[in-house]
């Protein structure tokens, strides 16, 4: 962050973070890897098999298309300012700082929900690789405890070790996620006993006999997409900070679109869809047992156990930096915008982020003892909630660069249609999920809309944030031109 005296800017900041610290390579990995490919098909494979009525792989390649459009949102916004606060600065600029505070808001509450969701099911993965299994919540709380500690640690020591971490851990798991998508391929159209068969229907929008559910498929896709936008809030940190991280969010976009169609069509027919129901709390370990045995199980086991560890930890240090450019604001208490000068890490806000997944770990796992029937819901909120902000961070973009809308054709399509066609049909999907979802579910949106608005107020007239006086911003000659830095 640096000093401004312009109205809205940010205070002072002491210490800034690590400049030029990674590249695009290992910014596209962190982006992956909080998107958690491994673990976002082990949650939804059954999920997605079952409201696709297995047309779950034209499902995914569909959901990338809106996915693609709003990174290059990301892209555009993240020229004009590449700021680690992102879609709460964007918005904020762009549309309205009261609006941009929620985005922000729901930007740190659906990914601290999303990498919990995936915390979760780390201490039955990790017992599964030993051939371990108990009712007992306790060793799940000291394995899920542990790792966000360790994770922690390597956040707040800098964005260095972090990439190299992500990048050791990703090369292990997309091997055994991409090696076990083949065979389970082979498995498949081999006829092997118990698998079920590929079909013309498996690519319709629609699945088998038509009774695919659209809205529900594609919400379900979205959950396995979340993530990717983690490449611009470390965007402070990355070379050539305007350009990469943009580039670094589609091309994430794109290859995990890849990897997660690949390992639907794979491994949704290896068991039958009674089966694969019957076990989707542990749907991939399942599967790979199916396809190779026990032995292999294991391997499967490990892969979701290194991607919930890859999803941890990008989750804190992306989490921290999201709170870091809110409270560089003073929309936050502004002692989560310090950062270390041994460092170069927003020590106290990566610090929270820890405390509050530990805490949510402990609270979640005492009070119910148990994962199942609680992922479903997981996934419909946080799905919902990137949804949007997705959708703020498109229209940001739109308004932001409105005055090249009737410039000419190309900047019409690229401006306008395309993110305005992206918006319609995530809001659509959220409509129609909105109509027939449980109480539980509405009702959890309500309480996370409603504290946003309480630290809003709080924000505006007891810390009294200069940022929701800041004045409206709009291109004026174009898409800047990429800087250097």
């Amino acid at each position: 962050m640096t000093e401004s005296t312009t109205a809205g800017a940010p205070p002072r900041v002491a210490q800034r973070l690590e400049p030029d610290a990674i590249g695009v390579a290992q910014d596209t990995v962190i982006g992956m890897a909080n998107a958690a490919p491994t673990v976002s098909i082990g949650l939804t494979l059954a999920v997605l098999a079952s409201a696709a009525a297995y047309g779950g792989g034209v499902i995914i390649l569909v959901t990338a298309i809106p996915m693609i459009i709003i990174a290059n949102s990301y892209r555009r916004l993240n020229l004009w300012n590449a700021n680690c606060g992102a879609s709460f600065e964007w918005v904020g600029r762009a549309i309205n700082p009261y609006l941009g505070f929620m985005t922000g808001w729901l930007m740190v509450s659906g990914s601290i929900m999303g990498t919990l969701s995936a915390a979760l099911v780390l201490g039955p993965d990790t017992l599964a690789v030993f051939g371990q299994s108990t009712t007992s919540p306790w060793p799940n709380i000291l394995i899920g405890t542990a790792v966000i500690v360790v994770m922690l640690a390597i956040a707040i020591v800098g964005i260095k070790i972090t990439a190299r971490t992500q990048v050791s851990i990703a090369v292990v798991e997309y091997v055994i996620l991409i090696g076990f998508a083949v065979a389970g391929l082979v498995f498949v159209l081999g006829h092997h006993h118990g698998s079920f068969p590929i079909t013309k229907d498996w690519f319709s929008l629609t699945g088998i006999g038509g009774h695919g559910d659209i809205a529900m498929a594609i919400l379900a896709a979205v959950f396995m997409f979340t993530g990717w936008e983690g490449t611009v809030y470390v965007n402070e940190e990355v070379k050539h900070r305007r350009v990469n991280p943009g580039r670094a969010a589609i091309m994430a976009v794109a290859i995990i679109a890849i990897l997660l169609a690949v390992a639907q069509v794979g491994l949704q027919g290896a068991v039958s869809p009674g089966n694969l129901q019957k076990n989707s709390s542990a749907g991939l370990v399942y599967v790979a047992d199916a396809i190779g045995g026990s032995g292999w199980g294991k391997v499967m086991a490990l892969a979701l156990a290194l991607s919930v560890i890859a999803c941890t930890g990008t989750g804190i240090v992306i989490e921290a930096r999201m709170i870091y450019g809110m409270a560089s604001h003073r929309v936050l208490p502004t002692f989560l915008a310090n950062v270390s000068r041994r460092f170069a890490t927003p020590v106290w806000a990566s610090l929270l982020v820890g405390f509050l997944l530990t805490a949510i770990l402990w609270a979640y796992l005492l009070a119910s003892g148990s994962l199942l029937n609680v992922f479903e819901d997981v996934i419909a909120i946080v799905s919902l909630l990137y949804i949007a902000f997705y959708i703020l961070t498109a229209f940001a973009a739109i308004v932001y660069y409105r005055r090249r809308v009737f410039s000419n054709a190309w900047d019409f399509i690229i401006v306008a249609l395309l993110p305005l066609g992206a918006c319609a049909l995530l809001a659509w999907v959220m409509f129609k999920v909105l109509q027939t979802a449980p109480a539980g579910q509405i009702w959890s949106i309500v309480g996370i809309v409603g504290v946003g608005l309480l630290l809003m107020l709080s924000a505006r007239f007891i810390q009294r944030s200069p940022f929701f006086q800041i004045p409206l911003e709009s291109d004026q000659v174009g898409e800047p031109k990429p800087a250097s830095r």
